[in-house]
C-alpha cells in the first residue's frame, strides 16, 4: 500500500472515530427551559442541598432510537455518568482538602494512598445511585433521566469501609457535609 493512501484512510478512521465518541458522550446544558419539563430536566447535573438532604444529582438524556427501552437504558447510562463526573470532581475536593489538613498534622499517609483510597470510595458508593425519576418531552420524543445518591450513604459507605485509613476515614466522616456545602454554594 503506497503511503498518501494508507495516510488518508489513517486519517479519515481517525475522524470517523472521534465523530463517534463525540455523538456517544452525555451532553447536557442546564436551564434547557423546556416547557412543561421538570425543575431536574431544566436545572441539569447538579449538587442539591435541602429538605430531602444531601445529594448528588445526574441527569442524562437520549434521543429516539426506534426501541423505547432502549432510549431509556441509554438515558439511564448517561444520567450515571453524569453522577459519576460530579461524584468525582466532590471526591477531589476531599482528596485535595484532606491532603492540605494532613500536611499541616502528623498524618503518615501518601498522596497516592489517598487518591487509591478514594477512587475505591467512589466505585462503591456509585454501585448505590439509582434512577429517581425519568420524563419524555412529547415534542422531540427526547427522553431524560435523573440519578441519585445521598450524602447519607456515602458517610455510612466511608464509616464501613474497612481496608480505609482511620485518618482518612475520620476526615471525610467530619468534613464531608461542609465540603459539599461549600461545593452546592460554589455551583
Amino acid at each position: 500500500m503506497n503511503k498518501p493512501k494508507f495516510l488518508l484512510q489513517a486519517i479519515l478512521l481517525t475522524a470517523a472515530a472521534m465523530l463517534a465518541a463525540c455523538s456517544g458522550q452525555t451532553q447536557l446544558e442546564s436551564d434547557l427551559l423546556i416547557k412543561g419539563a421538570p425543575d431536574w430536566v431544566n436545572k441539569g447535573t447538579s449538587y442539591v442541598n435541602d429538605k430531602d438532604g444531601r445529594l448528588f444529582h445526574g441527569v442524562g438524556s437520549a434521543s429516539p432510537m426506534g426501541e423505547v427501552t432502549l432510549q431509556r437504558a441509554t438515558a439511564d447510562d448517561r444520567a450515571r455518568a453524569e453522577l459519576a463526573r460530579i461524584f468525582s470532581s466532590y471526591l477531589d475536593v476531599v482528596s485535595n482538602d484532606y491532603q492540605s489538613a494532613a500536611k499541616s498534622g502528623d498524618s503518615k499517609v501518601s498522596e497516592e494512598a489517598v487518591s487509591r483510597q478514594i477512587r475505591n470510595l467512589s466505585k462503591i458508593n456509585l454501585a448505590g445511585a439509582k434512577i429517581i425519576a425519568r420524563w419524555q418531552d412529547k415534542k422531540t420524543n427526547i427522553v431524560y433521566s435523573i440519578a441519585e445518591l445521598d450524602m447519607k450513604q456515602v458517610k455510612s459507605t466511608v464509616s464501613g469501609a474497612q481496608d480505609m485509613n482511620g485518618d482518612v476515614r475520620q476526615y471525610v466522616e467530619r468534613n464531608a457535609d461542609n465540603i459539599f456545602d461549600r461545593l452546592t454554594k460554589e455551583k
